[in-house]
């Protein structure tokens, strides 16, 4: 069994240890938000939080997360209150909507270890794809981001109508404490 902290959650995963990451937070843990794009780690859809660290969860096994701390969007914040999903609505960022989950943790990981990066740091940090073009809106919304985290500007984005925020990110454990 493989153990690991997933959203501030003890985990064990009663999988083959070479399962990918994104497979057990899917199929075991019903963390959705993590999305399939490639599985060759080109694309970037599942992007999660390891240890402070945007990693594609398609290129990590279970057994490499063996004792570490992963973070989904699902938990980035419950209320969607994290500076980056703040900029992102108000920056009115979203196509379709699949590629961002990804990216928002990317960009997340990024100002964890840099508040303040160039735009060199931005270009480097963020390669995750988008086929319907909303780069020329991401630069900017990572602006907003800085400025909403640093507390020079506020910002006060609401769930989509019709989704309470506590609905909004439930969590599910993957398995019962103990098992």
């Amino acid at each position: 069994m493989t153990a690991f902290t997933v959203n501030d959650r003890p985990v064990r995963y009663r999988m083959d240890p070479a399962t990918p990451l994104l497979f057990a937070l899917r199929e075991a843990s019903n963390l959705t938000g993590t999305k399939y794009g490639c599985g060759s780690g080109d694309c970037g859809a599942c992007t999660v939080d390891i240890d402070g660290e945007a990693v594609r969860s398609c290129q990590i096994s279970i057994a490499d997360c063996e004792g570490r701390f992963v973070t989904t969007i699902e938990h980035l914040s419950l209320d969607r209150s994290h500076p980056v999903q703040q900029a992102w609505a108000v920056e009115q960022v979203t196509q379709c909507g699949f590629c961002e989950p990804g990216m928002i943790m990317a960009i997340a990981a990024l100002l964890k270890r840099t508040p303040n990066p160039s735009d060199a740091e931005i270009e480097g940090a963020i390669t995750n794809l988008c086929r319907c073009g909303i780069y020329p809106r991401v630069k900017p919304a990572i602006r907003r981001a800085i400025r909403i985290a640093n507390g020079t500007e506020r910002a006060a984005a609401a769930p989509p109508p019709g989704i309470r925020p506590a609905d909004a990110a439930r969590i599910v454990p993957a398995l019962t404490p103990g098992e």
